[in-house]
């Protein structure tokens, strides 16, 4: 009988858990698809280094891991980069505006330097590729929403000539 007590108590804990854990690891897509999670995903503030070549990746919340939109995004910069081999290019990295300013300018460099170390893989040449950042000090977008933040927290390729 106590077994048979402990057994289901166990049972009811281990349930609970799996379902936290699985409220937890789910994804939230707003209702405009302009976000995943908390990463960026829409096309209004997105600027073009060629025809059908984005010129920026966004990032989650204290992240510098790119996305898989992001690593694709990159894939379709570096092809174009390596057709047009006299095209140099500043990485500028961009933070929200929550955080200190150390902290977001650390943030924006590493940002930047995520997305050149993958340009490179794809072997475009670091002479070609110089990184700043901005940390919180260039917002697309001034509001104070998540959503607003999510479009600030980015690295945007500049062609330098």
């Amino acid at each position: 009988m106590i077994i048979s007590k402990i057994f289901k108590s166990t049972m009811i804990v281990l349930l609970a858990c799996l379902v936290l854990t699985a409220c937890a690891t789910k994804k939230k897509v707003d209702a405009g698809n302009e976000m995943d999670g908390d990463v960026y995903t829409g096309k209004d503030t997105v600027g073009y280094l060629a025809d059908g070549v984005p010129d920026r990746v966004f990032f989650a919340t204290n992240e510098s891991a790119l996305t898989t939109a992001s690593s694709e995004t990159l894939r379709l910069q570096s092809e174009w980069l390596r057709a047009n081999s006299n095209i140099t290019v500043v990485l500028e990295g961009h933070a929200d505006e929550r955080g200190t300013r150390e902290y977001n300018l650390a943030l924006g460099d590493r940002r930047a330097n995520a997305a050149k170390d993958y340009l490179m893989t794809f072997g475009i040449s670091a002479d070609r590729i110089s990184v700043i950042s901005y940390g919180k000090e260039r917002p697309i977008d001034s509001a104070s929403t998540p959503l607003s933040w999510s479009k600030n927290r980015r690295a945007v390729t500049v062609k330098t000539n």
